[in-house]
């Protein structure tokens, strides 16, 4: 029999305590959660403090913790709070790149949408919108919202009654049903790592500390990529500064194949040149190559 750590949640610190709960409690679904403030403004955002808890009435209930850092609250509850409406996205795996930028702590009014490159869609029942790329989407009124704590750490249970659920026929099985594998979704475990339904566990880098460009900032001719996916921009827009000249003069001196794409100023090739280098996680690279010019 192996040996155990017996932990006392009140000797350790709250951010060793996290750690401990969201390393062994998972995997956890993911409430891409949108909402507005009263002056119109979009928000959206991940929490993965998540589940459905009712049937009849239909019930799901996602968890805004205080920050641990220095005990603010989101704009997500602040909203909630206000409004006492939301509309909770669920995430799968083409979307998960995006999701994850979408968690940046960008200043109150910015639009995460726009940051992600997330398309918003106008809900029936509620105002917030709902995320046109999530395979389901729940148009919600908040029935009551519940302070676990004050101190930072401290959950916010935030009730959640489902008055409209859209679900993309692209994930239903020939008897109408959900297909597991058809929505393959995606959750989080500890620290970067996620699992995802269909295959299992990989890693997400955490968006940087510092604001990435978001997926606004990227050019055209390259969000309109036929190649690159929602989640390759995803990854694009999760960089805090872009390569500058001569740095991209140096990459492409060094690789002779890379200029040969760029001689013959094919489009789809200099695409496909980043994306690889996108699937192994090197986005400094995918930047060089798609800002390459001789």
């Amino acid at each position: 029999m192996s040996s155990f750590k017996s932990i006392v949640p009140s000797e350790v610190s709250t951010k060793q305590l996290h750690g401990y709960l969201l390393g062994a409690v998972g995997p956890r679904p993911i409430a891409l959660a949108s909402t507005l403030d009263l002056d119109g403004n979009p928000n959206l955002s991940p929490f993965s403090f998540f589940n459905v808890f009712s049937a009849n009435p239909p019930i799901l209930i996602f968890s805004p913790a205080r920050r641990v850092r220095n005990n603010t609250t989101k704009h997500t509850l602040q909203n909630a709070e206000e409004t006492y409406e939301v509309v909770v996205n669920i995430v799968n795996y083409a979307m998960v790149q995006q999701m994850s930028l979408s968690s940046t702590e960008y200043p109150e009014g910015i639009n995460e949408f726009i940051k992600s490159g997330l398309t918003m869609l106008p809900s029936e029942e509620v105002k917030p919108y709902r995320v046109a790329e999530s395979p389901v989407q729940f148009e919600c009124k908040v029935i009551r919202i519940e302070a676990l704590g004050g101190e930072g750490g401290a959950g916010n249970l935030i009730i959640c009654e489902v008055v409209k659920i859209h679900v993309s026929e692209e994930v239903l099985s020939e008897e109408g049903s959900i297909d597991p594998l058809k929505i393959d979704q995606v959750a989080r475990m500890g620290g970067n790592w996620y699992t995802r339904a269909v295959s299992g566990l990989f890693e997400v880098p955490k968006p940087l500390s510092s604001l990435g460009i978001g997926v606004d900032s990227i050019p055209e001719t390259i969000r309109n990529s036929h190649i690159l996916t929602g989640n390759d921009l995803g990854k694009l827009g999760n960089i805090d500064e872009l390569p500058g000249q001569q740095e991209i003069n140096d990459f492409v001196d060094s690789d002779h194949e890379l200029r040969e794409i760029l001689l013959e100023e094919d489009i789809r090739k200099i695409h496909i040149r980043a994306q690889d280098y996108l699937k192994e996680n090197d986005v400094l690279s995918a930047w060089k190559v798609l800002l390459a010019k001789l």
